[in-house]
């Protein structure tokens, strides 16, 4: 059963929005500045989004909520940041081999795992060659069970799985901040679009 996004915002019934980026990243960036051109499926308010902006290039967010793009676009400007309504799954033209980053936060845990091979196909397509993908996973959600969702957990081994056909692994670590309440349940990672 898929979910209407679109109706959370209008039902403002959106938890996984805490009003600021995600401590991960903000850690990451202070470090480690992203440039280039950065998509962020599933961005939501573009909290990451602007977070982002402050040091790359350009950074795209891309939601299929109409209520988010337009959330997103009413709040202030950081740097050269942009919102476009879309479906990850099915990227326009204009956004195939075009990022030199992909940000993942809270699409991946949204969406059914059975969607998830297509969506590792969906990040391989952004990314321009050699192109690099950073994600904080959550590995444990706090459901009763793996099904239930979303928010759906993934395992390590299932992340490997995934993503090693086509990326390699550059490093992962347990982030040392999060959201409260999510203190050791993420998993961070950088990887890196294999040459065809």
């Amino acid at each position: 059963m898929s979910t209407n996004w679109n109706e959370q915002y209008e039902k403002q019934d959106t938890p996984w929005d805490k009003g600021s980026p995600s401590p991960g990243l903000v850690d990451f960036l202070a470090t480690e500045p992203v440039q280039g051109r950065v998509l962020v499926p599933g961005c939501g308010f573009g909290h990451d989004v602007r977070a982002l902006a402050a040091t790359a290039d350009e950074v795209v967010g891309l939601d299929i909520a109409p209520l988010a793009v337009e959330g997103a676009d009413r709040l202030p400007k950081v740097g050269h940041e942009r919102y476009a309504l879309g479906d990850f799954f099915n990227l326009p033209a204009e956004m195939r081999g075009a990022f030199d980053w992909v940000f993942e936060h809270t699409c991946f845990c949204a969406i059914h795992p059975s969607q998830r091979p297509a969506y590792v196909a969906s990040v391989a397509a952004a990314l321009k060659p050699g192109g690099r993908y950073l994600a904080i996973f959550y590995l444990d959600p706090g459901n009763d069970s793996p099904d239930e969702g979303p928010p759906f957990e993934v395992s390590v081994a299932e992340l490997d799985r995934l993503f090693s056909p086509h990326f390699t692994l550059v490093r992962e670590w347990l982030p040392q901040r999060t959201y409260p309440g999510r203190e050791g349940r993420e998993w961070m990672r950088v990887m890196q679009l294999k040459s065809v």
